[in-house]
């Protein structure tokens, strides 16, 4: 269940709710989670009779009760049901502008490459620069990246453009040092299920980008977004990259049902990532606008100013064209859309693309 706290509520009464739970033999962090709509409070109640739920409803903490029987409490619709906004940077996820691009190369290879990635980026219209400093690679053979040296460059890249950075933890005696450089710290699709390094990403304090695990139910990913959530951190992002299928004609199955699914059950933003979901060049365009049309709140993209000369995900990196087509086009389809023409970050009204909304399909 989720517990509702007054505004007004002492530290002596929610120390008197928490004392109240535990001894009724509720389960979970107890603490307190900040949002829109309050402080709260999830539990599983399961073992809480109808008789204690009605005394800790009376407690002077308590606002209201709201029974959930998903695994997910915080996670749930109803902890929030207006939205969170994630702001990262000045960058804001899950508000009513135009959805905010993330891009830049999926390695860090070296200074020079990561500084025009980043002025690239930005020229082309994205608002956030991604890099990764530490590579989880499926054979131990390719490029791993560069490391605490990627994290610096990151840094340095980020001094010169003024673009937020997001990069990818990869265990949790790393979240300290990555933390100390990134604006926004990625939990990747393969340790999505790590639940001590979401544990300690949710302590971190930073705004976390949580990918979705290559076979995961979406009840399983919000599950692990909880574990982030109960840590005390409500700046959860969730990004839809695809799952595993069977075909090879695409790296992934891109879930573009996902998108209006999740805004369905959760709170939280929701950013859609086509490279990955596709892992082919020539199908990000007509997936990035995919997304964008089924109201991601978010997009991020592999970008490289050279994309055939990366050294890793070269088949799936679109150039800095290609990444300004997709800004403009996207913003059209949001105002075609009938949706709010703010501009997440300024607030200004969001130009319109002069060019027509169609594109190629590969053969």
């Amino acid at each position: 269940m989720l517990i509702f706290l007054h505004t007004t509520a002492s530290a002596t009464e929610r120390a008197e709710l928490r004392h109240a739970l535990a001894a009724e033999g509720a389960r979970g962090p107890l603490g307190a989670l900040p949002t829109g709509a309050g402080d709260v409070i999830g539990v599983d109640a399961t073992a809480i009779s109808e008789q204690a739920k009605n005394r800790i409803a009376n407690l002077p903490a308590v606002k209201r009760i709201i029974p959930i029987k998903t695994a997910y409490k915080l996670a749930h619709i109803a902890a929030n049901p207006t939205g969170t906004k994630v702001k990262v940077g000045n960058v804001v996820f899950g508000s009513y502008g135009a959805p905010p691009v993330i891009a830049g190369p999926c390695s860090v290879e070296n200074e020079e490459q990561i500084i025009e990635a980043a002025k690239a980026a930005k020229a082309s219209g994205a608002v956030m620069l991604r890099g990764g400093a530490f590579k989880p690679r499926t054979s131990p053979y390719t490029f791993q990246g560069l490391g605490p040296q990627g994290l610096r460059m990151l840094a340095r890249a980020r001094e010169i453009t003024g673009l937020p950075v997001v990069t990818e933890v990869m265990e949790p005696g790393m979240v300290d040092a990555v933390a100390a450089f990134a604006d926004m710290l990625q939990i990747g699709a393969r340790n999505m299920q790590n639940y001590s390094l979401l544990i300690a990403a949710g302590h971190s304090g930073k705004p976390i980008l949580l990918k979705r695990g290559p076979s995961s139910t979406l009840d399983e990913w919000l599950s692990a977004a909880e574990y982030i959530l109960a840590a005390g951190n409500p700046n959860v992002v969730l990004c839809e990259r695809g799952l595993r299928g069977f075909d090879n004609h695409t790296r992934n199955i891109f879930d573009v049902t996902a998108i209006p699914a999740l805004h369905s059950l959760t709170h939280l933003p929701v950013v859609a990532d086509p490279s990955h979901g596709t892992g082919k060049r020539s199908f990000v365009t007509p997936m990035a606008l995919a997304a964008a049309a089924a109201g991601a709140d978010g997009l991020i993209l592999e970008m490289h100013p050279r994309p055939d000369e990366a050294m890793s995900d070269a088949d799936q990196t679109i150039s800095p064209d290609t990444l300004r087509d997709i800004v403009q086009k996207i913003r059209a389809i949001h105002i075609a859309l009938g949706r709010p023409t703010e501009d997440a970050i300024s607030g200004e009204a969001l130009p319109i693309a002069q060019e027509p909304l169609s594109y190629v399909f590969p053969e």
